[in-house]
């Protein structure tokens, strides 16, 4: 163990045992997670040669086998229930990406919300024998995020009782379904229905794309890899173009909509029931911005703990980069952040199987806010997630450019995240739209429920700015109750402002479409604020739950200083809304200052408190025990260059070049 991080870990205020069961859920779930973790990490199967010196098709080979051996064990090990099969395949899947993913994400999981139990039991053994391999194409060359706009095109024909499929334009081949590419054998393909000349917007259906014997493509489907992007090396990105492809009229999945055999259509009781597998993983990124962000902080907070550069004080020894203020500033915010999202993040999947269960039950109620606050937490999360990485990288100066510190793997991984399942500024713009809705139902008297209750009470006080210089005391920064309603009051005056100026729009005669794209600036930013102080309201919340003091004071650190960091990169706001004064905002920098230094000798246990195992985090410089440069020097040296003493390139190029001149 190197010297230096065991000490960080012997001074730590509190037992980081304690704050991982926190975050688990509980000793038992801890416990159980690491048995699971075990199972996959002792498992020869999931043993491989460094991904970062294969090419891309040995990748995929070695991505796919070891998605089969997976599945294998969790048959052997008898693993059924979800939150278990999440711990076996996150560990399985610890350093490589699976193309099999959204076979078990969005494929399985759109059967099983939008299929009747018919259908059900015809898909579900092909399914459980893995004769059904699917992916879910949505995604067009054309068109993304804006899903109303899809091209592809099912009509219906009463005839044969058939839908005839189309991609009608090169706009509407299906582009980027991880594992269309070369895995799956069928696809839930999102279509605008055209039945008895009319169209009724987009659905669901499941069409076959290979033969599930040969695996070879079936007539009419031209299906195929789109090639290399920026990460995700293992996964088979794919396109699929269908030219007159016919399915059966049962492949519409009909638990909401139905076609009737003469062709009568019947609608669902919300058309947003079409969008609850893209509901539900969006609620699951919010988590994984938490994960992703995480692993970058205990690479950058350990590295930061065990690498001496320059001088603090001239001819003294050279310091841990994690005493320099500014490298504090740099990482304690994002390790706010993380634990945030954290909690944040459990907070959407418990609130997501809440509502699929009024669902399933009738009851829609709440499925416009689940569908809002999705959106715009996936954005906000993904946003901070994906920059916080890229200081957590360059935190670590050259060495954090090496992919043996893992950091460009987790960024090239996790920055897909803000586009897809919905461009972030769009999905801001969704939720925008529930606010702006939300806000309009609050001044009409209507009373909300939910994260945007808060509404009612800026009707009330009609959300004035107050002469802040008459008080010397506006927001109490030392009291976390206090900073949430802070944000609550920013997130009121912002979405007030965002619609009183689309209301200024129409008013000078601008279509709804101006007007809404002429505030679209004011609305994205209505957004982020409601999200900002969701948040803070979670991570708030949290602490009420936490009975150990020595956990619960490291906690309200990082909450206070993740509110109050989140205060200095929005001061603007605040001061409009009168929420702080010019004086008082020097405060809250000092007071940011000041829960640095107290972050300072926990943050090594902070990060720990995670518990990614080494064989997780696959990392030289986040390791456990500290010894960087021991592990680099020996990853390095197994490199395919490295195998010879001369490369052939030297006698092919560089020799004969010698001779010639």
């Amino acid at each position: 163990m190197n010297a230096d991080i065991r000490r960080e870990r012997e001074n730590a205020s509190f037992k980081t045992e304690v704050l991982t069961h926190i975050l688990d859920g509980g000793p038992e779930k801890t416990k159980r997670r690491r048995e699971i973790e075990n199972l996959v990490i002792n498992d020869p199967g999931f043993q491989h040669e460094d991904l970062n010196f294969l090419s891309r098709s040995e990748r995929y080979d070695a991505a796919v086998k070891k998605s089969a051996w997976m599945i294998l064990k969790l048959r052997e090990y008898g693993i059924s229930d979800p939150e278990e099969i999440f711990f076996y395949k996150s560990t399985a899947q610890r350093n490589y990406n699976d193309p099999m993913d959204v076979h078990f994400l969005m494929f399985v999981r759109s059967l099983w919300n939008m299929c009747t139990e018919e259908q059900l039991n015809k898909w579900l053994p092909l399914i459980q024998s893995y004769s059904a391999i699917g992916t879910y194409a949505q995604t067009e060359l054309g068109h993304g995020t804006h899903i109303r706009g899809l091209e592809t095109t099912a009509t219906y024909d009463p005839s044969t009782q058939e839908f005839v499929l189309n991609s009608p334009t090169v706009t509407s081949i299906k582009w980027w379904p991880g594992g269309l590419g070369k895995t799956s054998n069928h696809a839930v393909v999102l279509a605008q229905l055209y039945t008895q000349g009319n169209c009724h917007g987009l659905h669901a259906f499941i069409v076959p794309i290979r033969c599930m014997t040969t695996h070879k493509p079936l007539p009419g489907v031209v299906v195929g890899d789109i090639g290399p992007k920026f990460g995700f090396d293992e996964v088979d990105n794919g396109f699929l173009k269908l030219e007159n492809v016919r399915i059966p009229r049962e492949n519409m999945l009909m638990k909401y909509a139905k076609v009737e055999p003469d062709g009568t259509y019947k609608k669902p009781p919300s058309d947003k029931l079409t969008y609850s597998t893209m509901v539900f993983i969006r609620s699951m990124i919010v988590g994984e911005s938490a994960r992703s962000l995480s692993k970058a902080c205990m690479i950058a907070i350990r590295y930061s703990a065990v690498r001496h550069q320059s001088e603090l004080r001239a001819g003294e020894p050279e310091p841990q980069i994690l005493d320099y203020q500014t490298q504090q500033y740099k990482l304690f915010p994002l390790l706010a952040a993380a634990y945030a999202f954290h909690f944040m993040g459990q907070y959407m999947i418990q609130m997501y199987h809440r509502i699929s269960g009024d669902i399933s039950q009738g009851d829609f109620s709440e499925m416009s806010e689940l569908h809002a606050l999705s959106a715009g937490l996936k954005a906000f999360t993904t946003w901070v997630a994906t920059e916080g990485i890229e200081v957590c990288r360059m935190a670590c100066g050259g060495h954090g450019y090496s992919r043996c510190s893992r950091l460009p793997d987790i960024y090239v991984t996790f920055a897909p995240t803000c586009t897809y399942e919905g461009e972030n500024t769009v999905m801001m713009l969704q939720t925008a739209r529930y606010l702006v809705k939300s806000y309009s139902q609050a001044s009409a008297g209507q009373k909300l429920s939910g994260m945007v209750s808060y509404l009612n009470e800026s009707q009330q006080h009609h959300l004035q700015a107050q002469p802040v210089t008459a008080r010397s005391t506006v927001v109490n920064i030392n009291d976390l109750t206090s900073l949430v309603e802070a944000y609550k009051l920013r997130a009121a005056k912002l979405v007030e402002l965002a619609a009183k100026n689309l209301q200024h729009e129409l008013q000078l005669k601008a279509s709804k479409e101006d007007a809404w794209n002429n505030t679209s600036i004011e609305l994205v930013r209505a957004s982020d604020a409601h999200c900002h102080y969701v948040v803070v309201k979670t991570f708030a919340a949290k602490l009420t739950e936490v009975h150990d003091a020595a956990v619960h004071l490291a906690l309200s650190t990082l909450a206070l200083l993740y509110a109050l960091h989140g205060m200095t990169e929005n001061s603007g706001d605040f001061l409009q809304a009168g929420l702080l004064t010019v004086p008082q905002l020097s405060q809250v920098s000092q007071r940011v200052k000041e829960l640095l230094s107290q972050v300072r000798p926990n943050a090594v246990a902070l990060v720990d408190a995670f518990d990614y195992r080494d064989e997780i985090l696959d990392s030289a410089l986040g390791r456990y025990d500290g010894n960087v440069y021991e592990s680099m020097f020996e990853w390095a040296q197994k490199s395919p260059l490295n195998q010879t003493e001369v490369h052939e390139s030297y006698h092919k190029y560089l020799k004969p070049l010698q001779s010639k001149l």
